[in-house]
């Protein structure tokens, strides 16, 4: 697997300060339980919810009934943000979310719930099944999106680093 890394890494305001590594970011995005998700409701006003997520070959990933609003949005206006508060630094990733539907990498998401969060979630045909509902995701099946992140911002909850932008 390559490791995705930033075209360029900006610090944020006038402050100085030290630039938060990405490789830094990167372990705190994967290890963060908690996440955000922004999407856009076709009104224009901006609909936000808790999601699992997990890191895998270099993405976000999240699930969601495909009959959730945030499912309904991300299929008709793929731009969204993530964001979680980890360590040191929160984080937004800012991407486009995109339905998987290839059965190896739904495997190896599928794994990555099981690991994090301990949600037996199995791959039937393009989606996830569970014995039970994760509750950020809704009954089921869950339709799993790739956030593959376009920009990511890192603003610190301390004085270790400066706010950080991070291209890709």
């Amino acid at each position: 697997m390559n490791v995705k890394e930033p075209t360029s890494a900006q610090v944020l305001g006038t402050d100085g300060g030290r630039p938060a590594p990405w490789a830094e970011a990167r372990e705190r995005l994967a290890g963060s339980r908690a996440y955000w998700t922004a999407t856009n409701h076709p009104s224009g006003r901006p609909h936000v919810r808790p999601v699992f997520a997990v890191w895998v070959d270099e993405a976000l990933y999240l699930s969601s009934d495909p009959a959730a609003r945030k499912s309904r949005n991300l299929d008709a206006d793929a731009h969204c943000s993530v964001a979680t508060s980890c360590d040191d630094l929160d984080l937004v990733v800012e991407g486009k979310a995109k339905r998987v539907t290839d059965p190896r990498r739904l495997q190896r998401v599928a794994a990555a719930y099981k690991a994090k969060y301990d949600w037996p979630v199995t791959v039937d045909g393009a989606a996830f099944t569970a014995p039970y509902a994760a509750p950020t995701a809704g009954e089921g099946p869950f339709a799993v999106y790739e956030v593959d992140p376009v920009t990511v911002f890192g603003f610190p909850t301390s004085d270790k680093f400066a706010p950080t932008r991070w291209r890709f």
